[in-house]
Formats: structure tokens, C-alpha cells, sequence
């Protein structure tokens, strides 16, 4: 199958060769016809499997330039708002269209004056409805809606925000649901407001015959000195390490800094001007580890991972799959890390519970020097923490009783 074949514009297969693909993807071969035919969409489709050129041809088909706003995506974190403009505005070289990305963390102003111009806006709910509250926007002519990582806006407690916006759109639109899980949930979306929605499912690009997955069992006082003697050890390229929360992703950043290990950071605590930065340094690898949480990290696409650590193990077993689909791609073969103290023993059960044919092997931590971490005041690190003496933890009293991950424990 190429592009030829799936029912594009001239116009699309210029700019498509122009941008260097030759071959669509899985997800792309199997929504864009449905697409182009004007037909609703529930595509299950991972991070950076595509979808992104599936729904903006669509887009470019059907906009007219000068004519008002006529296609709206929801996306749900800024990152990704910012890396769909950009895509479709490249998608679009050959059209004259407008495309204005829509968020908060920066002015409003701004915005406000450039969205009577766009006929595509990609925007994140809150900042939609803020517009739309202020009566700065109009849906009236939109004919596409996109809610692309549909279950990550879910997650993040969008749901009513997400069913306001598309019932202030007009009812005779094409709608396009894509997703890396379909829940319940987007289903009741679905079924609520889709018309015979077409349902098409990509397989993950993960490939699980070169992606490992191991977990050493660490005290917590020892946790970071570990990392930081893996990150120095482990032949890696660019390496992902995910926290759960945004303190706990300071502290591991300024640690790494200052043990010399080029290290930045993403959580929705930065300013956008910050976050953006740091996704720049990162895809140009001028930083090789970027720390982060899982909803700034969420739709980001980067290429070239090889390794995954779980400082933290995440609380949702979901969130665990999205962290390790970024890694083994395209022919490659990728590492996932996991961490293990006492406190994350639970979250580690409940995902092997709920995926049983994962193979995590347990590793045995290597001697380690303890190296003393920088706290200040507002690091949660601090607290509790137990004095324990440096040197070799392998034969403490907790490892002599460590216990056995068993499938389903």
C-alpha cells in the first residue's frame, strides 16, 4: 500500500512527499479512506503511530481557507497542541490555511486576536472554554472535530469540559476519536455523539521481542544513587525517566545536574516557554535524560529512546504501558527500568496483575556508593528518610526477605 491509494488529493501527496514518507502507517492505511469519505472515526492507535497525518489530511481536504473556523482538536496537554499545529501546518504547505494553537500557560491575549483569523484551532479544553466563555470563539462552522489521546483528556478530569465543547459544535460535523486505549467511557462518547462511527485499531509499535523490562528492589535512601550509577553504566541513548509527581522530578533533575549527567525536565508545574525548551533540547539530543511526569509526557513524540526508568512506579497501570510504548520502536531495541522500594511494591503487582504476559526480570543491584542528595525544604524526598551506611546493600536484612513478583501476587 502506498499514499497513491488512499483516495488523497494531489495537493496532500505533494506535501507528503515533500515530507519524506513513502509508506503509511497502519493506522494511517486504515483510517484515511474512511477519512477522506467524510465518515466518524474511533482509531486505537499509540504515540507516534501516525494518526497526527491521518486526521490532518482530513482536515486539509475539507477546510477552506478564508471561510471561518471549520476543524477543532482537542488535545489534552499544551506539548501536544503545540506538536499537532506544527505538523499540520506542514501537512498544509501546499493550502493556504490558517492554524492557530490554543492554551494556557501563556497569554490570552494573544490568542484572542488570532483566532477570528484561523480556520483550524488545536486547543486544550480549559483554555477552549475559556474562550468560548468570553465569547472569543466561534464552533458554528466546524465540520471536523478531533479529540486526539482522547483517554489521556479523560484521565486528566475532561470529561464534562470535553462533552460541553462538542455540544457547542454543530451536530451535521465529521467527528474523529483517537486513542491508545478505548475505554468505556469513550465508547459512551461514542455511542452519545458519533454516527456509525467506523472503529479501526493499529497494532502497538512497541516490539515486545526487543523490549526488556527489568526491576531492582532498592532501599528508598539508595534509590537516586542507583539511578544515577545505571545512567552511567547502561549504553543508552536518549533515556526517559518518569516520575509521578512534579517535586519528586525537581529533585531527581537537580540531583543529576549535579552529578554531572545532563538532565532536564517536563511537568505541568514549567512555564510553556520553559516546557518547550526542554522538548527542544531533548529531540535535538543536547540533553540526553529527560525527567518527567506522565501528563506533560503524554503525546509527545521522540524518536531515538532507548531506555525507560521508573524512578516511580506509576499508580496507573494504563500510565505504565504509555512509559515503555516509547522505547523498542521502529526496529529497535529498547530497556525499561523499574525502580523498586517498599512504597511501590503495590502499583508494581497491580500491573503485573493487569498484564500477565509482561516478563519483568529481577535484577540484583550492582555496589553502589551512596551519594548524598541535594534537598531543600519543599523536597518530599526529605522526609522520612532512614540513615543507613553506604556501600554494598545486597545482603541487608530486607534483601535476605525480599520477596518473589509472581504474575497475578
Amino acid at each position: 500500500m502506498n499514499f497513491e491509494n488512499l483516495g488523497l488529493s494531489n495537493q496532500l501527496l505533494i506535501a507528503i512527499k515533500r515530507l519524506g514518507f513513502t509508506t503509511p502507517t497502519q493506522i494511517q492505511e486504515m483510517s484515511i479512506p474512511d477519512i477522506m469519505a467524510g465518515k466518524d472515526i474511533i482509531g486505537e492507535s499509540s504515540t507516534g503511530s501516525g494518526k497526527t497525518l491521518a486526521f490532518g489530511c482530513g482536515i486539509i481536504e475539507q477546510v477552506k481557507p478564508k471561510c471561518g473556523l471549520q476543524a477543532l482538536v482537542l488535545t489534552p496537554t499544551r506539548e501536544l497542541a503545540e506538536q499537532v499545529r506544527e505538523s499540520i501546518h506542514t501537512l498544509s504547505s501546499q493550502s493556504n490555511l490558517k492554524i492557530v494553537s490554543v492554551y494556557g500557560g501563556v497569554s490570552i491575549n494573544r490568542q484572542i486576536k488570532d483566532i477570528p483569523k484561523a480556520e483550524v484551532v488545536i486547543a486544550t479544553p480549559g483554555r477552549l472554554l475559556d474562550h468560548l466563555e468570553r465569547g472569543t470563539i466561534n464552533l458554528s462552522k466546524v465540520k471536523i472535530l478531533v479529540l486526539d489521546e482522547a483517554d489521556r483528556m479523560l484521565d486528566m478530569g475532561f470529561l464534562d469540559d470535553v462533552e460541553q465543547i462538542i455540544e457547542e459544535c454543530p451536530t451535521d460535523r465529521q467527528t474523529l476519536f483517537f486513542s491508545a486505549t478505548i475505554s468505556k467511557e469513550i465508547k459512551r462518547l461514542a455511542n452519545k455523539y458519533m454516527i456509525k462511527p467506523t472503529s479501526v485499531s493499529a497494532e502497538k509499535m512497541v516490539d515486545p521481542e526487543k523490549l526488556k523490562q527489568v526491576y531492582y528492589e532498592i532501599p528508598r535512601n539508595m534509590k537516586l544513587s542507583l539511578l544515577i550509577h545505571l545512567l552511567r553504566n547502561e549504553d543508552s541513548d536518549l533515556a526517559m525517566i518518569f516520575c509521578n509527581t512534579r517535586n519528586t522530578t525537581d529533585y531527581v533533575v537537580k540531583n543529576l545536574r549535579a552529578n554531572n549527567i545532563k538532565a532536564i525536565a517536563i511537568h505541568g508545574g514549567l512555564t510553556q516557554n520553559k516546557r518547550a525548551k526542554s522538548i527542544k533540547l531533548f529531540n535535538e539530543a543536547k540533553a540526553g535524560v529527560l525527567v518527567c511526569t506522565d501528563v506533560a509526557a503524554r503525546g509527545l513524540h521522540i524518536d531515538n529512546v532507548s531506555h525507560i526508568y521508573n524512578y516511580d512506579i506509576s499508580n496507573d497501570s494504563n500510565d505504565y504501558v504509555h512509559r515503555i510504548g516509547r522505547t523498542a520502536r521502529a526496529g529497535e531495541s529498547g530497556k525499561v527500568i523499574n525502580l523498586l522500594t517498599d512504597r511501590d511494591e503495590e502499583n508494581f503487582s497491580k500491573i503485573l496483575y493487569s498484564y500477565p504476559s509482561f516478563t519483568i526480570e529481577n535484577v540484583e543491584r550492582p555496589y553502589l556508593k551512596k551519594i548524598m542528595p541535594i534537598i531543600d525544604g519543599n523536597d518530599r524526598q526529605s522526609q522520612g528518610k532512614r540513615k543507613q551506611s553506604s556501600g554494598d546493600r545486597r545482603h541487608s536484612s530486607r534483601r535476605n526477605k525480599s520477596r518473589s513478583f509472581h504474575k497475578g501476587n
